[in-house]
């Protein structure tokens, strides 16, 4: 069944978009519908989602949703997760929905692939939703590039980014840093020189050359920049703030993925003091 799935899902495209052949379309009632535990995309912009939601009021649903039935009548988002979200906030009760019979594995490989097609993931949601194919599913990397028609060697660099360590991640991610920045981060092992490097990229908005320039100087044991006669006063405000947005953005995923929290933010002149209730 993961052959034919997987050949299925590479040949049908259409105007760029991903289908999978089988099954027609039904109006499914959106509360029956439950997210796809692997779910490769964790960010979903804001303002982009309420143009799908104003989109969806005039025109409707245009592409129906994907999804497998669980065996307690309801039913397992495979794609489309976007378009759900936007639907409930346009109000609507029903979404048009292609029902397909597929198990785990292929409902992860399926979700993987429709939104690489779309180049809907990051980078790092890209190399997350690989590392989970891999290691929750038994592939190798070779397979699971003939699987999505990549080179091994581009599975390969994608999860190996997965070394840098979260909060750095965070901070790529939220701050749109490109790939080669994250590449560049890599030849440093220390997490706390990645943390120098990384807040410095922001605050000076280094380029990928000049990225490389400065991390060969560090590794060189060539003085860079940062002397000691001037305090990183700002640098260090920047930390703050930018572990300041880490906290916010957990407690916002852990929201979005359906897990009741409540946080509360109270700033001090001197601090910042976070109470978060996470319900089991």
């Amino acid at each position: 069944m993961l052959d034919t799935i997987g050949i299925r899902a590479m040949k049908n495209k259409r105007n760029g978009k991903f289908h999978v052949s089988g099954g027609s379309v039904k109006q499914i009632p959106i509360k029956m519908i439950v997210s796809n535990p692997n779910q490769p995309r964790r960010i979903f912009g804001a303002e982009t989602l309420k143009e799908l939601s104003d989109s969806i009021q005039v025109y409707g649903v245009i592409q129906p949703i994907t999804v497998r039935k669980l065996s307690n009548g309801n039913f397992e988002l495979i794609s489309g997760e976007r378009r759900v979200r936007a639907s409930i906030m346009a109000g609507l009760m029903r979404i048009p929905a292609i029902v397909v019979a597929v198990g785990n594995i292929d409902s992860a490989l399926v979700a993987l692939i429709e939104n690489v097609q779309r180049c809907d993931l990051s980078f790092l949601e890209e190399a997350a939703a690989y590392h989970r194919l891999l290691s929750e599913f038994g592939y190798t990397q070779e397979q699971l590039a003939i699987k999505l028609g990549k080179n091994q060697s581009t599975i390969a660099n994608k999860v190996r980014l997965l070394k840098l360590p979260e909060a750095i991640r965070i901070i790529i991610s939220e701050n749109h840093l490109t790939e080669r920045h994250a590449r560049a981060l890599l030849r440093i092992s220390d997490i706390d020189m990645q943390m120098k490097i990384v807040t410095e990229i922001l605050e000076k908005c280094l380029n990928v050359k000049q990225t490389d320039d400065l991390i060969d100087k560090i590794l060189n044991g060539t003085p860079t920049a940062s002397k000691p006669q001037k305090p990183c006063v700002v640098p260090v405000i920047k930390d703050v703030r930018i572990f300041n947005n880490t906290v916010k953005k957990a407690v916002t995923m852990m929201k979005q993925s359906g897990v009741k929290t409540e946080s509360k933010e109270t700033e001090y002149s001197d601090r910042y003091e976070y109470h978060i209730c996470i319900y089991k």
